[in-house]
């Protein structure tokens, strides 16, 4: 309950307040989960929690108002300004008010006066519910750290005397751009984690693919390129449970059990790559999407890796991208072969990437193994992750394997 409600009531009451009582708002919804747990741990949990936590919430934040000599001389002075005199200041916690507030906040954490990383830790603080812990246990870093890049991202939004409220048409076109980034970094810091929580890495997809259905479900908001990234992300979030084996080991595409695959989410996939048609302009998003699409067909054909080829050449014309360039080279692989892909490859010079010498090692598999030993130890050596290690001792021992038998 606290990560479902406590971004909901955090962004009305932003919303009502303005970004300068952001803080405020973070310590009524603290105060409001606290009162709950002492209440609810001897008189028992109540028959309609989210309706208690919402009175209560609304009950401190008139307390709160009515006490504080600051909120009283300049706060409570801005609100009579768009209330009816006479008339009591209302939280309103009604379903719309919540997702118009969480839709103003997604706009306003991903202004563009503050760095892509902190735009994710915002995000995941107040419109996930994220603590400050599990936002360092996704970044492998520590609380203190996590803590003063968002206090400096807040004090930036301040500065600038950034509002929060719905965007406008115009803000819409300007910066949808900078809120898809945000909310596929997020997606991407879940699935590409390096964290082994797989529960966290689990939850940082789901609410990646819940602020992105909060897009959809708005008319002014509900783009092709949205429902690009939507059907991007159904489609790698299907194949999450089969990425892993039971020690935590990554499992390579190839090798991957496609019973765990989820058929429900594919087909979800399918349906907003459908919607993300409707317009004629491609984004990269459309062509990510289209390409995970064809990875959702596990076996392998000249039609599946002809069209994944011809996807990546679209995609690195539109965006160049190092990652980019080395899944083409595989595409290339899969699709003419592995000689002329390992020309490809060794023109792409990417030596500090241990993705480039894995892939060289499975481009000389059976080729040269020599090499590809030596290409697979490199790989190794510059690895970040325990699974990236394993993955490439893995790939050694085979090669092994086939040189002694």
């Amino acid at each position: 309950m606290f990560r479902t409600e406590y971004r909901k009531i955090v962004s009305v009451l932003s919303y009502r307040f303005g970004i300068e009582h952001i803080e405020l708002a973070e310590d009524i919804v603290s105060d409001t989960f606290l009162a709950a747990t002492e209440s609810w741990s001897t008189k028992g949990v109540p028959d309609n929690p989210t309706a208690w936590l919402y009175t209560v919430a609304k009950n401190k934040t008139k307390n709160w108002l009515k006490r504080d000599n600051f909120f009283q001389q300049k706060l409570l002075t801005d609100l009579r300004h768009s209330i009816p005199e006479g008339e009591e200041i209302e939280i309103d916690l009604s379903a719309r008010n919540i997702t118009d507030s969480q839709l103003a906040m997604i706009f306003t954490v991903c202004h563009p006066s503050i760095q892509a990383e902190a735009q994710v830790g915002l995000a995941l603080n107040l419109l996930c519910g994220f603590g400050i812990q599990e936002i360092a246990d996704a970044y492998l870093t520590t609380k203190t750290v996590i803590y003063k890049r968002l206090s400096r991202a807040k004090e930036k939004l301040k500065e600038a005397e950034i509002k929060i409220q719905q965007p406008t048409v115009t803000e819409i076109n300007e910066r949808l751009e900078v809120v898809l980034k945000t909310v596929y970094l997020l997606f991407s810091e879940g699935y590409y984690s390096t964290s082994h929580n797989t529960v966290l890495r689990k939850e940082l997809c789901v609410e990646a693919m819940r602020l992105c259905y909060l897009l959809i479900e708005q008319e002014l908001t509900n783009t092709p390129a949205v429902n690009a990234l939507m059907a991007l992300m159904c489609f790698h979030a299907s194949r999450f449970d089969a990425r892993m084996d039971n020690t935590g080991d990554l499992v390579l595409y190839q090798e991957q059990d496609e019973s765990l695959w989820n058929r429900e989410l594919i087909e979800r996939g399918e349906y907003y790559l459908h919607q993300a048609g409707a317009s004629p302009v491609l984004t990269r998003y459309h062509l990510e999407a289209a390409i995970a699409y064809w990875h959702t067909h596990k076996e392998d054909s000249a039609e599946k890796w002809e069209n994944i080829l011809d996807l990546y050449n679209q995609l690195l014309i539109l965006e160049y991208s190092p990652v980019a360039a080395l899944n083409r080279t595989f595409a290339l692989a899969k699709a003419r072969g592995k000689k002329e892909a390992i020309k490809e490859a060794e023109k792409l010079g990417l030596t500090e990437n241990h993705f480039y010498y894995s892939l060289l090692g499975n481009l000389y598999t059976d080729i040269d193994n020599g090499k590809a030993i030596q290409h697979y130890e490199t790989a190794w050596k510059r690895a970040n992750t325990p699974a990236d290690k394993a993955l490439m001792e893995k790939n050694i021992e085979q090669i092994k394997e086939r040189l002694n038998s």
